[in-house]
């Protein structure tokens, strides 16, 4: 059975910390000791020990972690992000600790079967790269840069998290906005409504808002999120990643991070950066120079298409040129149906069942479903899907109980912030991305060792999966088994097909926007700047294909630069991979048989084996830029 049990009294949330959090921390540290005693243990002994306290740490972390962005009582928020950061503090103590490295380096390789030799590899490697066969001095400096790294970016999140803007604007300049939303936004007692940076606001104003002013004001706001508190946060973050890299003998960050995924190497995410350059800035350019044209049309004089003006001429030009109108279309994304209708999708996809259980959770908008497997319980998730004050403001799955074979069941949550009522197709598509990581939680939660438990996979794979899991959400098969109407009419086939044909727009763009990123998140850690607005502006230039909304500090509201570093490159690099891993379904998205095949050969597995080899075992043969690029050009055929 799931071992997470919540309070069911407000008042008993510290106490569940302690035992929740403290106690697995104090127990992790009593297993370490025991590491040291010097007693005589087999190698097995020895990884089971260690495998003990990932458990222990990881329950731990995931706990804290979650409730320091999920919780609604601020106070708890706060106690949980102190015990964040303790168990991060344990991670690098443990990291750097001589004596217990000399312990599993004295460890007889010989004889272990092929995970325990793969965890035995794992740990000596970890070892190596937090430094602890460096001197004393250095090995104090690195623990000092682990420590203010971990709290400069808990700092950095909470500042993105709590940083929620808003304009007020008058009710004519809701112009373009669907019903629901004007019914939604009511006056104040000045007549004017509200408009927040959180998502069920932002997307629909940006989309539709006719205004081009109320777009703008709320896009900038958006664009200022973090600032001016996280710029000297992530000037710091930046310089102290940069010294550590340097202290460990790597030249720079991104090469050192690289190291442990499939890339491999900081200068091969350089070359990454330079072949999606070459493909998309004609793709790119396409596509601007469309929606400038028809831009002009409204405003003859408009020189520049700006992030606030993107999504509206998107809509419009897939409604003129592609028949496609995006209020018909959200008209059949009701929450209320697109939500069980995407997890019995999934359902039916992998074979699994989901049953709503009624047990407490830290929010009485959370739902809990326990998941099983032919009868037999595997796993526990909880959805967490509409904002609130102080919720993180994004979307992602968030672990919470590491799934080790025999003894637990791996647990995940699903933090959206999705409108209650009708929703943008990109909700549904965010939804079915998220619950790819899901569910990649839990059928890879089945493994012995807690390091390669559930989303264990290199870090750049763990996108894939998610990204695969999004073609489902344009299936005309999918999307007609639950999207329906007022009336209850299930959305046309023949209206699915238009918006996939207007889906091929703007994917050049949308294409070179993640390229942006990626070159920014790349560059700020290979060398970071003494002026990060100017090198933020520089890398926009060259690789961002709208123009920058001046006097706005995008990268202070980045959340990925804390998460991921240098690394947001892995949306890229794993959607080559997902689009490669499309092709397998030739008879359809719902053909159980490959359904149950890439459930088997790349999810089941978690981080058991290498994700390029999970990639070829389903394949048949390495991945390949081919699908990638042909799903591309398809934009501006």
């Amino acid at each position: 059975m799931p071992t997470t049990s919540f309070p069911t009294d407000a008042t008993a949330w510290p106490d569940f910390l302690a035992t929740t959090v403290d106690a697995r921390l104090d127990h992790a540290r009593a297993l370490v000791a025991r590491l040291k005693d010097g007693a005589p243990r087999t190698t097995v002994e020895v990884l089971d020990l260690w495998n003990d306290a990932d458990v222990a740490i990881g329950t731990a972390s995931s706990a804290a972690h979650l409730l320091a962005e999920v919780h609604p009582d601020a106070d708890l928020r706060v106690a949980a992000e102190e015990r964040a950061q303790a168990a991060e503090d344990l991670v690098t103590e443990r990291g750097l600790d001589h004596e217990l490295w000399q312990v599993l380096a004295a460890t007889d390789p010989d004889g272990l079967e092929p995970g325990a030799l793969r965890v035995r590899d794992r740990v000596l490697r970890d070892f190596r790269r937090a430094g602890v066969d460096r001197s004393a001095e250095d090995r104090d400096r690195l623990r000092a840069l682990a420590q203010r790294c971990t709290e400069l970016g808990l700092e950095f999140s909470r500042n993105i998290r709590d940083d929620v803007r808003s304009i007020r604007v008058r009710t004519e300049q809701l112009d373009g906005l669907p019903d629901d939303f004007r019914a939604e936004h009511a006056p104040d007692e000045d007549g004017l409504v509200t408009l927040t940076t959180e998502y069920p606001d932002l997307l629909p104003v940006r989309t539709y808002a006719t205004d081009p002013a109320v777009r703008l004001a709320l896009t900038r706001e958006h664009q200022l999120i973090g600032w001016p508190a996280n710029e000297p946060i992530l000037a710091e973050l930046l310089r102290l990643r940069a010294e550590r890299a340097t202290l460990l003998g790597y030249p720079d960050w991104p090469t050192y991070d690289a190291e442990v995924k499939m890339i491999g190497s900081g200068s091969a995410i350089a070359d990454l950066v330079e072949r999606l350059d070459g493909l998309t800035a004609e793709h790119a350019a396409h596509d601007v120079d469309v929606m400038l044209a028809r831009y002009r049309q409204d405003v003859p004089d408009a020189t520049a298409v700006t992030a606030a003006d993107n999504l509206y001429y998107d809509q419009i030009i897939k409604n003129e040129q592609y028949d496609v109108d995006f209020r018909e279309v959200r008209e059949y994304f009701r929450y209320e149906a697109v939500k069980p209708g995407v997890l019995d999708v999934v359902s039916r996809l992998f074979g699994i069942v989901l049953e709503r259980v009624d047990v407490p959770t830290w929010h009485e908008d959370v739902e809990v479903y326990d998941v099983t497997d032919a009868g037999r319980a595997i796993g526990r998730v909880y959805l967490d899907m509409h904002p609130r004050p102080g919720k993180f403001n994004h979307a992602a799955q968030f672990p919470l109980v590491p799934g080790i074979a025999g003894r637990s069941l791996p647990e995940g949550t699903l933090v959206c912030n999705f409108p209650t009522g009708l929703m943008e197709h990109d909700d549904v598509l965010t939804f079915f991305h998220e619950l790819g990581h899901l569910v990649h939680e839990v059928l890879g939660g089945n493994q012995p060792w807690a390091m390669f438990s559930g989303v264990a996979t290199e870090w750049d794979f763990v996108e894939a999966p998610s990204q695969l899991l999004e073609e489902w959400g344009w299936d005309a098969g999918v999307l007609g088994s639950f999207a329906t109407n007022a009336d209850g009419e299930p959305i046309p086939a023949a209206l699915v097909e238009r918006m996939r044909r207007g889906d091929a727009f703007g994917r050049g763009a949308w294409t070179r926007r993640q390229l942006n990123y990626t070159a920014l998140s790349y560059g700020l850690h290979a060398d970071p700047p003494a002026d990060l607005a100017t090198y933020t502006a520089d890398v926009d230039a060259r690789f961002g294909p709208y123009t920058p909304i001046p006097e706005t500090h995008q990268y202070a509201g980045f959340g990925h630069l804390d998460g991921y570093g240098s690394a947001y490159y892995t949306y890229l690099w794993s959607l080559v991979i997902a689009k490669d891993l499309r092709t397998a379904f030739t008879d359809g998205l719902m053909d159980p048989v490959v359904g149950r095949r890439y459930r088997d050969a790349i999810l089941a597995p978690g981080g058991s084996a290498d994700a390029a080899e999970l990639v070829e075992r389903f394949l048949g043969r390495p991945s390949s830029f081919d699908a990638f690029e042909a799903w591309l050009a398809e934009g501006t055929v």
